[in-house]
């Protein structure tokens, strides 16, 4: 997925040199590293990208892996959001 994002100038300086630091070899690879740095810590967040995630038909099972809960505490946790559970091609 190619994703074209605006930064402000500074920033745009410091994600440039990025490469030069030896720390990262791309500035790809270091945005790929803070998002994956980010999601890690919020568990709040990576539990709102499941949900959405499952609105746009993942199954349950793998929303409940991103998420990092088993799968009955996915299911709980979609249902009390007021989402249907679906099994097969219905809804329960």
């Amino acid at each position: 997925m190619t994703l074209t994002i605006e930064f402000p100038e500074q920033l745009n300086a410091e994600l440039d040199v990025i490469p030069k630091t030896k720390y990262c070899t791309s500035t790809s690879e270091f945005l790929k590293d803070v998002m994956k740095t980010i999601l890690a810590a919020r568990k709040d967040l990576m539990v709102s990208i499941a949900v959405e995630l499952y609105k746009k038909d993942y199954s349950l099972g793998r929303v409940a892996e991103i998420a990092d809960l088993d799968y009955e505490m996915m299911k709980e946790l979609l249902v009390k959001s007021g989402i249907e559970i679906r099994r097969g091609t219905e809804a329960v």
